[in-house]
Order: structure tokens, then sequence, then C-alpha cells
């Protein structure tokens, strides 16, 4: 049996036309509720993401993921390599969140918080409007020859979009290396950093075909979060959705027809308008059913109800519902999945938050030097060790030095008796521990060596000690 009409949507993107070429999206301009708190949202979003990086909490940047380096720093707290299991349990929980408010609200994400579609419909595309036009004079423009008009037009925006793109390269650049590091950068003048300068116009250049060319694309070719929401969302998930009970009834979708009782002739609420379809950024029918390519904007549900209301119909055709709300007119429940998705992301974040508190602001490691045994030096015994200490804080840590703990000895530093570790700094040398053999209870003893900074100990680190052999 071959498709109908209706049923054609199933055969191809919706950005693809019959030939398998692009079919271009030009959304019409949004407005209503809903858009209004989504601008709003994308607002707020915009401006922590480019203060983050200026913002210091305890001297450390906000947000910072130096890969390069392998430093990070979420809300203040700052990572290093060792930390790194705290860095992954991060993204863990991370991705359980993201599947919690998929299962439960949908593609929610990608419409309200992802930065690809905040800067595609909070920033490129209302500059578009503002230089293009709406739907019908963007249609109108592509279509005309290159005159004057057309060349003034794309000049002006094709040049605005390389501005932002190169400023949302610099903030990427903020994450990656510090905005200090940027502003020393910015200070020196580009000729001092011709390779960053180099990588930056690289990323600008990738950001520019994403918006320019790439758009909508992201979400529905590069991004696998719309193939994981397939596997994710159920008839009990709430999402942009079609009421199609109301909407068809018993004769279907029909216009608008003068005087006519709609109730008598049993056609849907509704009208067969396709603003629903205009208006939306991946090009899609949401009257179709939940769809790859939908991100939950609700850009169509405010052109519905604008709709409804001129021809003196309820609102809430298209609305946030679930499939179950729809077809059984069932409330809202929150099912065993949801409540198993709840109970991994509060142990994770439990997990997560003791690891924080136990967590040391200082690291020392201790290791006995490789291929080293015992030294006799007089009436003592030697053994020598390499020492690390991390300063994870953003004070330094000054007069640092060495005691053992538990047992009678003495540690000697290689260089000065005392040193100092730089904030966020890493200082590493040699040290040796001398013990009275006749402290020694078998020929590998365990012992405690303790960090202090002046007279407050902030560190503490166990290892071996070697001595000679007993024979009873």
């Amino acid at each position: 049996m071959g498709a109908t009409p209706d049923d054609e949507f199933r055969d191809r993107l919706g950005t693809i036309d019959e030939d398998g070429k692009r079919a271009w999206v030009y959304p019409k301009k949004p407005n209503g509720k809903w858009y209004n708190y989504r601008k709003i949202t994308g607002w707020v979003l915009l401006a922590f993401l480019f203060a983050a990086p200026f913002i210091k909490v305890n001297g450390n940047q906000l947000l910072l993921f130096n890969v390069l380096e392998r430093r990070f720093n979420v809300f203040g707290f700052p990572f290093w390599p060792q930390d790194f299991y705290l860095v992954v349990l991060c993204m863990v929980i991370g991705v359980v969140f993201i599947a919690l408010f998929t299962v439960v609200f949908g593609r929610i994400f990608c419409g309200w918080i992802c930065p690809q579609t905040i800067f595609m419909e909070i920033v490129f595309r209302r500059i578009e409007y503002l230089i293009d036009g709406d739907r019908n004079a963007q249609i109108k423009l592509d279509l005309q020859p290159w005159n004057a008009e057309k060349i003034r037009k794309r000049l002006l925006k094709w040049s605005i979009f390389f501005i932002i793109s190169f400023a949302i390269a610099n903030l990427f650049l903020a994450y990656l290396t510090g905005s200090d590091t940027l502003v020393g950068m910015v200070t020196d003048g580009p000729e001092q950093h011709i390779g960053t300068l180099i990588a930056l116009l690289i990323f600008t250049g990738v950001f520019y075909f994403i918006y320019v060319w790439f758009r909508e694309q992201v979400c529905i070719i590069a991004c696998p979060y719309g193939r994981l929401q397939g596997a994710l969302l159920d008839d009990k998930s709430i999402i942009v959705a079609y009421d199609h009970v109301r909407g068809e009834k018993e004769a279907g979708r029909g216009k608008v027809i003068k005087n006519e009782n709609r109730l008598l002739s049993g056609k849907g609420d509704c009208i067969d308008c396709k603003l629903c379809v205009a208006v939306c950024p991946t090009g899609i029918d949401i009257r179709n059913g939940t769809q790859l390519e939908c991100i939950n904007c609700t850009a169509c549900i405010d052109e519905c109800n604008t709709v409804m209301d001129k021809v003196g119909l309820p609102g809430g055709l298209i609305r946030y519902a679930s499939e179950d709300e729809i077809t059984r007119k069932a409330k809202f429940v929150f099912t065993p999945r949801m409540k198993g998705y709840t109970a991994v992301l509060v142990i994770l974040t439990g997990i997560l938050t003791g690891m924080l508190f136990l967590r040391n602001d200082i690291e020392a490691t201790v290791l006995r030097l490789p291929g080293q045994l015992f030294e006799h030096k007089g009436a003592v015994i030697s053994n020598v060790y390499t020492y690390r200490i991390i300063n994870k804080t953003s004070a330094d840590f000054n007069r640092v030095h060495f005691e053992i703990k538990g047992i009678k000895g003495r540690v000697k530093l290689v260089g000065k008796p005392d040193f100092k570790v730089p904030r966020e700094g890493m200082v590493q040398g040699t040290l040796f521990v001398e013990i009275n053999p006749a402290l020694l209870k078998s020929d590998k003893t365990t012992i405690t060596l303790e960090v202090y900074e002046g007279n407050r100990c902030i560190e503490t680190e166990s290892t071996n000690f070697l001595g000679p052999r007993r024979f009873n």
C-alpha cells in the first residue's frame, strides 16, 4: 500500500526536497507568550555565557575548561588532572539530568537552553529579520537578481554575522585558556600571537558557516540528541504536541467558511492555515506528530493560539501535553522510569557533593626514588624520595616544609629548608628521610610525612621506608 500525502513526511527530512536537495527554511518571525518567555531565558543565558569567564570566585574563574593544561574550574571550584574523576562525575550528572528532562519534558533543552538554538534564534535570526525582513520578504530577496539592494543587504548581514562569529570564537577562547590570558593576548596585539589568531579565525569560520548556511542542520544531522530522544520519549512525556483529537474530529481539517457551524459539519478546529509550518525553524509540520527535527521551541504554539483567537476558537490546539493526555485525557503521572532517573540523579549528586567536601585544597605525593635502596649515614639510615605538592587554591603557601610523624627522625630537603607553593601551582623536588635503625621494626616501615605551612599542618602523606633486613 503506497504512502498517502499525509505520510510523505516519513520519507525524508523536512529540510530535504523530493530531489534530495536542501530545502531552505524561511521561518516566519515568531511572536507570542511562549516566545517572550524564550527570549527572556535566552538573553539571561547569553549574559551568563559571556560573563562567566570574567567572573572570579575566590580568585578562580567561574568556568574554565583548559583542556591543553588539564585545568578546569566549575563554579569557582578548581579541578586538576588528579581531580578528573570529579569532572567526569559532573558530566555524568549532566547527561542524567538532560535524560530525566527529556523523559519528562521532551526536547526542551534544545529549544530553550542549547547555545546553538539561542544564538541562532535569539541573535542571528533576529538580525536577519531586521535586515532582510520577515518570511515573505526573505523568500523574495533570495529569488530576486543580484541588484544593489540584495548586494547591500547581503554584505551588511554577512559582515555582522562574521563579527559576531569572531566574538563567539574569542568567548570560547576565554573558556579554554582563561579570560586573563585572553585579555593579555589582546593587549599584546595579534602580531605577538599569530598561532592563536589563526586558530581564532578557523573557529570563526566554523561558527560563521554554521549560522550562515548550516543552521538547523546542526540540530537535525550533527546533534545526536534528536535521535536520543526517540529512545527516551514515551506516551507520558510532556512535549509540544498537536491535539489531533480536537483538530481533526470526524471530517478532518478544513478552511474557515463564513457562517459555517463546525460542530454540525464535523470538521476539526484545525483550519489548515499551515502557519504552524511557516513559523517552524526546522521546517516540519507538527500536526504529523513528534518528529526528529522538532526542538520544542513553542513557536507553533504561539502562532496557533493567535490564529485560534482570530477565528473565535479556544487556544491550546498545539500545546505542551503528553500523548496520553490528548488521547485518553490522562493527567501527568510521575512514572517509575522517571523515578528511576531521579533516584540516580540524586545519588550521583550526593556522591559528588560528598567528594567535593572531602577534597583537599592541597595534594602532596611522596614516592621513593625508583631503583634506590637505603644508605648508611653514620648512626642513621637514609632513604631518598621525590615529592610533588599541588596547590589547588587561589592563595600562596609560604614557608612549606616536611616533618615526620609517629617516629623519631629527620627530613632534609635538597636545597632550602622550606619553600613556597604558588596559587594554583605545583612544586616538586627531592628530600631525604633519616631514621635510627634501632627504631625500625622491619626492613619495610610505613612512615607518615606531614606538610606544614609555618606551624599549620596542611596535608599528610604515607610512604615506605626501607632499612636493613633483620634476622632472628
